[in-house]
């Protein structure tokens, strides 16, 4: 069983920043991409940005680019969510994503950011 654990959410001002971390504790788990997502409460899971291993190519939703930055270690299927100039509606439980080539997803439990005004 993959697991995906996340931690750096937590509360801070605007214009403040966070660093997201995760990593999986299967050391055979081979991930083609991974990613983040976010969900606000009484919205869906959005993707806020990902990145594809073989190319180290990123994508980012467009309310976050040149704000956020991915990044990572593929050998270590660790991931990182740098979160700068951070905004109240950035507030979300983010959420770690791992796909791995049999395009079968794996989630983490989710950390809590919250940004007061």
């Amino acid at each position: 069983q993959v697991q995906l654990v996340e931690s750096g959410g937590g509360l801070v001002q605007a214009g403040g920043s966070l660093r997201l971390s995760c990593t999986t504790s299967a050391s055979t788990f081979s991930s083609a991409n991974m990613g983040w997502f976010r969900q606000a409460p009484g919205k869906e899971r959005v993707l806020v940005a990902r990145i594809w291993w073989s190319t180290s190519y990123t994508s980012y939703a467009d309310s976050v680019k040149g704000r956020f930055t991915i990044s990572g270690d593929n050998a270590k299927n660790t991931v990182y969510l740098q979160m700068n100039s951070l905004k109240p509606e950035d507030t979300a439980v983010y959420y770690c994503n791992a796909r791995n080539w049999a395009m079968e997803d794996y989630w983490g439990q989710g950390t809590q950011v919250t940004v007061s005004s």
